[in-house]
């Protein structure tokens, strides 16, 4: 089916919440939190599971739930021990921050002992970004600038 052209673009729709799978809350709260600056806004143990909830002063209306790698209680065994091994790769898909300040942020994110993926570079899209791996594994670039 087509666009409908009668009506126009939803404008009331817009990211409320993304989700990070992440092995160890401790350590992924000592990152997010201590490394990052963003703020905890929940913090939830629900049968045996975690659900910590952060998000940045700047994005009130914008949080980032980390989660267990398996949060469905109907995970089968099997499944469950999937995504374990594939977190542990850093094969799960990650998340893209923007930041005033790539290299400041590099060096802070560095200092802390994140694992490096990739130094400030300019890309040749318009950006100058870095990335790392979270305590679990996850991919975290952080952009700075965009269009050319």
């Amino acid at each position: 089916m087509g666009m409908d052209t009668d009506k126009g673009p939803a404008t009331d729709v817009k990211l409320s919440q993304c989700f990070i799978a992440v092995d160890d809350h401790d350590k992924a709260l000592a990152f997010y939190r201590d490394v990052l600056g963003l703020e905890v806004r929940g913090d939830v143990g629900f049968e045996g599971m975690r659900w910590v909830t952060v998000g940045s002063p700047l994005q009130p209306d914008v949080e980032i739930v980390l989660e267990p790698p398996a949060a469905n209680p109907d995970t089968s065994p099997a499944d469950r021990q999937a995504m374990a091994e594939l977190l542990a790769k850093g094969i799960l898909r990650g998340v893209i921050f923007s930041t005033a300040d790539c290299d400041a942020l590099f060096a802070r994110v560095e200092a802390a002992g994140a694992e490096v993926l990739q130094e400030p570079m300019d890309q040749p899209y318009g950006v100058r970004d870095c990335a790392f791996r979270d305590p679990a594994g996850n991919l975290l670039r952080f952009t700075e600038g965009r269009g050319g």
